[in-house]
């Protein structure tokens, strides 16, 4: 009955912000227009299409708002009055009230809110669809006074996302059962990663936690600041960090006054994006333009900064290697290479014919070859990529679903600081580097390093197992495997009496050719 119920609100917030209007445009079926307008009459219909749409989204709940947000970075695929309103729910979400802000810090720490901070700014500076944060002071364990960003969990998420995740698990379950289309996308298996991700956005220690690993990873990289946690002020609904100070990445203009490099800026991006996932395995999930601001500092100048880690990627070494593979062969334009990784980790049938593959791959690619991003629409190459998909019975993973999400995020900002950007030019350097690291004697030396603690354990130990196998092997079986090994090495001395015979005649053959061409 809940989810009956909640389904409903669904269709009647949709009708009642007009959004109707939206879908059935493109249908030549009076009854359903005509069902729409009795179903909702006396709405208002005055309000722009972009602003009713952010609206209802915002009614609905945190989930819609998510789904919002990764649209507003895809103006390419949106008329720009409702990628502008959409944009509005990166950062300004509604806030709740100051005093529900205060009362949940004090509950959290036990203690007086001016007892916790020396300030405290009642007005938050940024609402999203989880938290909000204000602004705030305090003593760190050093004694000094610190600038903060405190960030509250907003009251009552938890149940609010059970009840949509229900509905939307029912949901999955419906595609699934009906069509071999439904099994083969595995629904319910990418419901339940978005579920664990949007629970792990509600514990912020575990998001807290993530910033801290994040900004080691890229400490040595100097295009990202993250920032710092504290964390005798962190909690699971609490979060205090260093409050950072930077020009909205959105803001390109004031950005381009001020002297920042776009161009670079993008590139930069791009870096970011490819070194998290590739060299790393853990990437910052959620990277549209509210949470990502740009230093003017004189010593960070230019660089990115992130904020927001509720959503973090991770990415096994398989997962890893197996992506770096298929992008490597991609900009090579090695389609064939890709068809066949595709068939040897198991994405396709085994009785698929790596040619047919291989041509449908190269159909959907090679146009977006050598054009800057304004004139490609990753939208339309995913679109064709996915009736290739289904063609040939491809199983989605669910574990890069985030990967895909945050591709589209990196591709909808490049697009937006330039349009001339070549995001495949920018890329390959870097996979290629990655996979001579991965291949080469840096990875020999490194996979030796960290297993140099195993076998410097095992190795006092190898006499003694080495006895203990071989008095427990039937004197008939020694003998046996003996005869065997000495057949072999015959064999070899044979093979290389016969390989030192040839090269000997070769040696004769051309010291005598040398001498009749020098007589």
């Amino acid at each position: 009955m809940r989810r009956f119920l909640r389904a409903a609100t669904i269709a009647w917030v949709a009708l009642r912000y007009g959004l109707d209007e939206l879908v059935l445009t493109s249908f030549q079926k009076p009854w359903l227009r005509l069902i729409a307008r009795i179903a909702s009459i006396g709405r208002d219909l005055s309000a722009p299409r972009g602003r009713r749409l952010r609206e209802a989204l915002e009614s609905l709940g945190p989930i819609f708002v998510k789904f919002g947000q990764v649209l507003s970075t895809r103006r390419d695929l949106l008329p720009p009055d409702i990628a502008d309103e959409l944009a509005m729910l990166q950062d300004r979400v509604p806030p709740f009230p100051a005093e529900v802000a205060v009362a949940t810090i004090e509950r959290a720490f036990r203690k007086p809110i001016d007892q916790i901070f020396t300030s405290f700014e009642r007005e938050p500076v940024a609402s999203a669809s989880i938290a909000q944060v204000h602004f705030a002071t305090l003593i760190d364990a050093n004694g000094r006074e610190r600038e903060v960003a405190v960030k509250v969990l907003r009251p009552g998420m938890r149940r609010v996302i059970e009840k949509d995740l229900e509905l939307i698990r029912m949901m999955a379950g419906w595609i699934e059962g009906l069509s071999d289309d439904g099994k083969r996308l595995k629904p319910r298996e990418v419901v339940a990663e978005f579920d664990k991700y949007l629970h792990d956005e509600l514990d912020l220690v575990r998001e807290a936690a993530s910033a801290a690993q994040l900004r080691r990873n890229m400490a040595d990289v100097g295009l990202v600041l993250i920032p710092e946690m504290f964390w005798d002020h962190c909690r699971s609904d609490v979060m205090v960090m260093e409050r950072m100070k930077g020009v909205p990445i959105s803001q390109i203009e004031r950005l381009r006054e001020a002297g920042v490099d776009i161009p670079k800026l993008a590139r930069d991006g791009v870096t970011i994006f490819f070194t998290q996932v590739f060299r790393d395995g853990f990437f910052h999930a959620d990277m549209h333009p509210g949470n990502i601001m740009v230093s003017l500092e004189p010593a960070t100048f230019g660089r990115y900064i992130s904020l927001d880690f509720g959503i973090v990627g991770t990415l096994t070494e398989y997962d890893k290697e197996y992506l770096a593979q298929n992008f490597t062969a991609f900009f090579r334009r090695d389609y064939k290479r890709v068809a066949e990784l595709h068939i040897e980790s198991g994405w396709v049938p085994s009785t698929t014919r790596v040619d047919e593959l291989e041509a449908a791959i190269r159909s959907v690619c090679e146009p977006y070859f050598d054009r800057p991003l304004k004139d490609i629409s990753l939208g339309m190459v995913l679109m064709r990529l996915f009736q290739t998909s289904r063609r040939f019975q491809v199983v989605i993973q669910p574990q890069l679903v985030l990967l895909q999400k945050t591709l589209l995020n990196v591709e909808g900002l490049g697009r937006q600081l330039d349009p001339d950007l070549d995001l495949w030019h920018t890329a390959k350097p870097f996979l290629e580097k990655w996979m001579l690291d991965q291949i080469g004697p840096k990875r020999m030396w490194r996979e030796l390093k960290d297993q140099a603690p195993y076998y410097a354990k095992m190795l006092p130990d190898m006499p003694r197992l080495l006895y203990g196998y071989l008095s427990r092997r039937p004197p008939d079986d020694l003998r046996g495997e003996m005869r065997a090994l000495v057949a072999e090495q015959q064999r070899t001395n044979r093979l290389l009496k016969v390989i030192a015979g040839a090269g000997v005649t070769l040696l004769i053959g051309l010291a005598a050719l040398v001498f009749i061409t020098q007589f």
